[in-house]
């Protein structure tokens, strides 16, 4: 695995532009990084910062695309008359 980029901001505002691929994907390699233990201390804080903040970003993708989820309607005839959501609360 690759160490990820240490060069990106520290505010980590590049995140918002990430898909859920590539979000998902720099989040895993930072668990490898850290669950092998040979990374210094300051760099392991700042990685499992962006360790956080990219969780974030994959549950709000996630949810989102949850939103979007519907389930057609049927009428007694069986024919679609509208959506409505997929797991109403």
């Amino acid at each position: 695995m690759t160490e990820p980029n240490t060069t990106r901001p520290a505010s980590n505002d590049d995140i918002a532009a990430l898909s859920f691929e590539e979000a998902l994907k720099q989040l895993e390699e930072i668990v490898d990084n850290l669950e092998r233990g040979d990374v210094a201390l300051e760099k392991s804080i700042l990685i499992y910062e962006r360790g956080e903040a990219l969780k974030n970003h994959c549950e709000k993708l996630l949810q989102s695309a949850e939103d979007k989820v519907e389930k057609i309607k049927l009428n007694r005839e069986g024919s679609p008359v509208g959506t409505e959501p997929l797991d109403p609360e």
